[in-house]
């Protein structure tokens, strides 16, 4: 089939569905999800642009591969002749992220606001379709899918039931309500992105 409208599975090797013309509207909702999972994500100093950091160290590594043809024919993925060109373009989130986390770290002194959060979220989720590597950022962006579900299903239960899940959300607030200091949520939900972006990298050869 068309690669342009096929879904690659991480951890799954022979397994592309061919979405056909439902693959714009796929698509929309990709990056306006992961966009709007960003924004939700930054609500503490520095959480939201590390893991983002870490989702784009990631897709600098994924776009490299995708458009190396040695190296996607040895991995088994789609070889998309342009995708090396996101390289850059990852790279240069990575280090302008870096020089915003060193003023937005705890305390913070400036903020992203949701002009930033949205058009990096935006960024990523248009990254992961150019480089045919959508579902991983279910992955990736671990973190980003937690924080948006918590808000969901915190909606949902109370509207079904009247009762919470959480004690508020998103997720990150929960915790400071159990008595978290700040920084330390920042940096454990830190610690599980660097381990997501472990696992992603990971799927290129566990398939």
């Amino acid at each position: 089939p068309d690669n342009t409208r096929v879904l690659e599975f991480p951890f799954f090797k022979n397994i592309a569905i061919d979405l056909g013309i439902f693959y714009i509207p796929f698509v929309i909702l990709v990056i306006t999800a992961c966009s709007n999972a960003v924004n939700i994500t930054d609500g503490l100093d520095g959480l939201a642009i590390g893991a983002i950091i870490m989702t784009a160290v990631t897709y600098t590594g994924m776009s490299y591969v995708t458009g190396h043809v040695k190296f996607a024919e040895y991995l088994g993925i789609y070889y998309l002749p342009e995708a090396a060109e996101l390289t850059i373009f990852c790279a240069s989130i990575i280090g302008a992220g870096l020089g915003f986390l060193w003023y937005n770290s705890y305390p913070a002194s400036i903020f992203m606001g949701d002009t930033g959060a949205l058009a990096l979220g935006g960024a990523m989720g248009t990254v992961a379709v150019f480089i045919k590597k959508e579902m991983l950022l279910f992955l990736v962006g671990g973190i980003f899918v937690v924080e948006a579900m918590s808000v969901l299903l915190q909606i949902i239960s109370f509207r079904t039931t009247g009762r919470r899940i959480f004690k508020i959300a998103p997720l990150h607030h929960h915790f400071e309500m159990c008595g978290w200091p700040e920084s330390k949520v920042t940096v454990r939900f830190w610690i599980i992105a660097i381990i997501l972006v472990l696992l992603s990298f990971s799927t290129l050869k566990l398939r």
